[in-house]
């Protein structure tokens, strides 16, 4: 069983029982199984276990197990219950504003006040406005000011109550008449010292914390139709049945947050499909809360480190800051992403230290790994290994290259069969980075070299070659020609022999590319990676052709001691997840490759990838420890490519200036106070100028105020290398849909 729910109100709970499976056939993920798997305990299968073997259903079969309720709470002697954390959830509202707010919860600004009086001018006024009435009060119930005040009482009443003496009817009528006069003395000077905005500035926030402080448990509307968790949606379309069941499931604590995103999900792929309602209905009534789960059996993580509210897909960053260079309506509010945004693709730029990975990368790659356990994304992260992107246990594939007990290979052709996309995606990895210090056209020719090799050798052999046999067909080794040639000539394959006789034709030619390709290939072929990217089926690759499926994967590179073959890995993860995002035949997952340290990564190439991928529902975070990492001419590319953008504290100013750049400027208005001196020819002025400077050590001077409207940029270079706070960052977020966020001061701790 998973985790209690969390103790914070606007994180949403996330505990549940065991998990179970379904009976609806799904997409099968197509990756290999590890050679052994735990058998299913009383709880359900291993969290983040390993996806089936490819073909096998989507889960199909009975459930393995019951599932068992979350601990209650317990609470203080005589407390009242505390209202269910999931319900609670469920039925707290959300508000959708501008991108990147936090929806849970949110309740808009007030309009922001032109000119907003500062506090302690604002309680003085509102002192001596006090006095004033109090004083003009003292003088009238004094008589000090005549009796003439009481005329409209006198003219107003009979006559006869004033007769001898002044009768019960007269007193409670001049009682009511001077509170009458008070009242409206109170409200002239009330207006004039401002006392109802001082009521408001001062003792709206302290009523604010009483009400949320005492505030009971939210109720369920009195109607279940109006209710979340009696799920409306599936009672309208008649599976009221399926809604009875779900609605119990939640009462009783069985269900969590993935559990109503992945069932809301696969609902809608049913209203979508009709002939799926029967079975969806069925599979619903007979699991309940542990329908339609993920291909691994797990209905949630082994621990969370973020805040998600994943009934709008959101994770949360942190708060803005209350500075006067945010927005007004985004200060103290809570920041989030969402696919909404990362569909645009993310760059975080901040030296080591910074934050990048503890207060970004890991809660994206929580959430989308919360959403594939929902079957709404699949994900891939790509880090240094040991870089803390998660427990294996989080994960479907890990792929940890150069160490014996990984139990998934990579496959390092991307799951292509042409051998001219497979030669386009292994020569930008090879020489993408050298694209730019290369003569025109190299790239093409690279391709083109790799891709005259492959298609031959796939022909002959049944498969693409190994990195030592690659490697070898780039050097020219006499051996793998003839070996090569002999198969092609005994099969018949004419046209392929005519392919390696071109290149081997441009392998004579002196500066052939052949030659630079096989030394960055030989970057692979080293010991270390001998029992990786085999293609002779000995191994369990993984390809990213299975983002088509909601998978998570992690995939570890040997930074130490082989820097320079995690580049090149890196890139060729790049381009294979860009290539197969973009060829999806259902694109209905959000796809995301997450890159932890994405140095020498960004490529003209890959530029065009990540403009590509916002059609196709996907996205990519990149982090860059400064842009001195990307290739001079493809900075304000990159950047331009991107639509979401943050640059964290330490930011030196040569980054800063290309983030002020693509920012932009704003207009605004400015108060220019100019004091010039006094100068009179009277002499009693003169005689009063003379005492004042001898009092004060200074002129007489006044003050002149220009106020104007300029153009001004929103961060410039040096407030982002030497304003931003530690732990703070400055984000700016755009959405798919072409909705944008001004850049934000964001505090990662709050």
């Amino acid at each position: 069983m998973a985790a209690p729910f969390p103790s914070q109100p606007p994180g949403p709970p996330h505990s549940a029982g065991a998990p179970r499976q379904h009976g609806v056939p799904q997409r099968p993920v197509e990756v290999p199984a590890p050679p052994t798997t735990p058998p299913p305990t009383a709880s359900g299968p291993t969290p983040g276990g390993p996806p089936p073997v490819g073909g096998q259903p989507y889960l199909a079969g009975p459930p393995n197990g019951a599932p068992a309720a979350p601990p209650v709470p317990v609470g203080p002697p005589g407390a009242p219950p505390a209202q269910d954390p999931f319900l609670e959830w469920l039925r707290t509202p959300r508000r959708l504003a501008e991108p990147g707010i936090w929806a849970f919860g949110y309740r808009p600004k007030p309009p922001e006040e032109p000119e907003r009086i500062p506090t302690p001018r604002l309680v003085g006024g509102a002192v001596v406005a006090f006095l004033c009435a109090w004083l003009v009060w003292a003088l009238l119930s004094n008589h000090y000011l005549g009796n003439y005040w009481q005329l409209p009482l006198i003219l107003l009443t009979p006559e006869s109550w004033w007769r001898d003496a002044p009768s019960e009817a007269a007193r409670r009528a001049t009682h009511a008449y001077r509170l009458l006069i008070w009242a409206a003395l109170a409200f002239i000077f009330g207006r004039v010292g401002h006392w109802p905005e001082l009521l408001r500035r001062l003792f709206a926030p302290l009523l604010r914390a009483m009400e949320e402080h005492n505030a009971a448990p939210s109720r369920p509307p009195a109607t279940p139709g109006a209710d979340p968790a009696e799920w409306p949606e599936l009672r309208q379309a008649g599976a009221r049945d399926a809604a009875d069941r779900l609605a119990h499931d939640a009462r009783a604590g069985l269900m969590n947050d993935v559990d109503h995103a992945r069932i809301t999900q696969a609902w809608t792929s049913a209203r979508a499909q009709p002939s799926r309602l029967a079975a969806f209905t069925d599979t619903v009534l007979r699991h309940g809360a542990a329908a339609c789960v993920h291909p691994s059996g797990a209905r949630d993580l082994p621990v969370r480190i973020a805040r998600h509210d994943l009934a709008v897909r959101q994770v949360w960053l942190g708060t803005a800051a209350d500075d006067p260079r945010n927005p007004y309506q985004h200060r103290g509010v809570g920041l989030a992403v969402d696919p909404g945004v990362l569909g645009t693709s993310l760059l975080a730029v901040g030296p080591p230290g910074a934050g990048k990975t503890a207060r970004l990368v890991g809660p994206v790659v929580e959430a989308l790994c919360l959403q594939a356990l929902a079957g709404q994304a699949a994900v891939v992260v790509v880090g240094a290994a040991g870089a803390g992107l998660g427990p294996d246990e989080a994960f479907d594939v890990v792929v940890k290259i150069g160490r014996s007990d990984s139990a998934y290979d990579l496959d390092l052709y991307g799951g292509a069969t042409d051998a001219d996309e497979a030669g386009g995606m292994l020569a930008e990895a090879l020489l993408g980075d050298l694209t730019l210090t290369l003569p025109g056209g190299e790239s093409q020719r690279a391709s083109t070299a790799i891709a005259q090799l492959l298609g031959p050798f796939r022909v002959a052999h049944g498969r693409f070659p190994s990195v030592p046999e690659l490697r070898e067909l780039l050097e020219g080794a006499p051996s793998a020609w003839l070996a090569l040639r002999k198969v092609l000539e005994a099969t018949g394959q004419q046209a392929h022999a005519r392919e390696l006789d071109a290149r081997e034709r441009q392998a004579a030619r002196p500066g052939d590319i052949g030659t630079v390709l096989a030394e960055r290939l030989a970057l692979l072929d080293r010991p270390a990676f001998a029992d990786f990217f085999k293609t002779d089926g000995a191994s369990r690759p993984f390809s990213l052709r299975a983002l088509e499926h909601p998978v998570r994967v992690r995939i570890d590179l040997p930074e130490r001691g082989y820097a320079e073959a995690s580049r090149l890995l890196a890139r060729l993860v790049l381009a294979q997840f860009a290539e197969s995002a973009v060829s999806r035949a259902d694109r209905s997952l959000f796809a995301c490759l997450v890159l932890d340290d994405a140095s020498h990564t960004v490529t003209p190439e890959a530029l065009r990838a990540l403009q590509r991928l916002r059609s196709a529902n996907a996205g990519a975070v990149l982090t860059l420890r400064t842009l001195d990492d990307v290739p001079q001419a493809l900075r304000s590319a990159l950047l331009g490519a991107v639509g979401c953008r943050m640059a964290y504290a330490g930011l030196t100013t040569w980054d800063g200036a290309h983030f002020a750049e693509v920012w932009g400027k704003e207009w605004v208005e400015t108060r220019d106070v100019t004091d010039r001196q006094i100068i009179s020819d009277e002499p009693l002025t003169k005689v009063l100028h003379f005492i004042r400077r001898v009092a004060t050590g200074k002129a007489a001077t006044a003050q002149s105020v220009t106020v104007r409207t300029v153009e001004r940029e929103r961060w410039s270079a040096s407030e982002l290398a030497h304003a931003v706070p530690p732990g703070h960052a400055v984000l700016s977020l755009t959405s798919v849909r072409g909705h944008s966020a001004p850049p934000v001061l964001v505090n990662l701790n709050g």
